[in-house]
């Protein structure tokens, strides 16, 4: 196992797979669309999600099944979705309506709907490698970024932005890919054997990572550094219909139909913004 781009960078790595010079990666959701499968950006629409129980709804239901076959065509099997978690908005200004996010340079993946989500919001979105947000937050060449608080405690951004809004307003999340000509040559008891391991450690990969968010918020609060937002009701509210057009805007790259069908196992509702 290579962690942290020892081997290929982000966008190396897929490449590498389909060409069979690795034989497993678990990029995050996101990197699909450069590959030729956009649909997978449907994990970046804002509020989609309110819940854990409402995500896993889709990850390890049909939805998410039908998701991962769609990389088959391009050499690509898909094992499993893991969680890294729902995303808390930082900068070194409070976030609490979305007029506060006017002028800001966000960084953000490399993602249509996540530009079109800070678009949304009044930022301007800058697509920045995760290794260089730090010191783009340090030096200010970007004014904030959206992460799980795992990510944001362990890459110590926390240190270069004042406040960080706890808006839960994405997912972050990885496909656990291989290439499918090295798993079909794997003999049908070994596919078998590693397709009942991986249940096993998404179980155990979702568990941490959500302990591990849970538990970066309090080092993040006794530090000092930042000083956290609560959202009221009204408030996350209004983040979330300055930011449904993202979801029509999406439709004609990720699919009408995906989206719905997403809509139809998690309950979210339009109409009741």
């Amino acid at each position: 196992m290579y962690p942290n781009s020892q081997l290929y960078k982000d966008k190396e790595e897929m490449e590498a797979l389909s060409l069979g010079a690795v034989q497993m990666l678990a990029p995050s959701l996101a990197k699909f669309g450069p590959l030729g499968v956009p649909a997978f950006e449907v994990f970046d629409l804002p509020f989609i999600f309110d819940s854990y129980a409402e995500l896993h709804k889709v990850t390890q239901g049909p939805v998410g099944a039908a998701l991962l076959a769609r990389l088959e065509p391009k050499g690509i099997k898909g094992l499993a979705y893991w969680d890294n978690g729902f995303k808390v908005m930082s900068a070194n200004k409070a976030l609490k309506a979305p007029a506060d996010f006017k002028g800001l340079k966000m960084r953000i993946q490399s993602s249509k709907v996540l530009d079109g989500q800070m678009r949304s919001l009044g930022a301007n979105p800058q697509v920045m490698a995760f290794s260089e947000v730090y010191q783009a937050l340090q030096t200010g060449v970007v004014d904030g970024t959206e992460n799980p608080p795992s990510n944001l405690y362990t890459q110590k951004m926390h240190e270069v932005q004042k406040f960080v809004t706890l808006s839960d307003h994405g997912y972050l999340g990885y496909a656990v890919i291989v290439n499918k000509k090295f798993w079909d040559g794997l003999p049908a008891d070994v596919r078998t054997a590693l397709e009942s391991a991986m249940k096993d450690s998404t179980k155990y990969a979702n568990d941490i990572a959500k302990e591990e968010n849970d538990k970066a918020l309090d080092p993040v609060k006794k530090s000092g550094k930042s000083q956290f937002i609560t959202l009221s009701a009204d408030e996350k509210k209004a983040w979330n219909k300055a930011t449904l057009k993202v979801h029509t805007d999406a439709e004609g790259r990720i699919g009408k139909d995906l989206i719905q069908s997403i809509y139809k196992e998690t309950g979210f509702d339009p109409s009741k913004l």
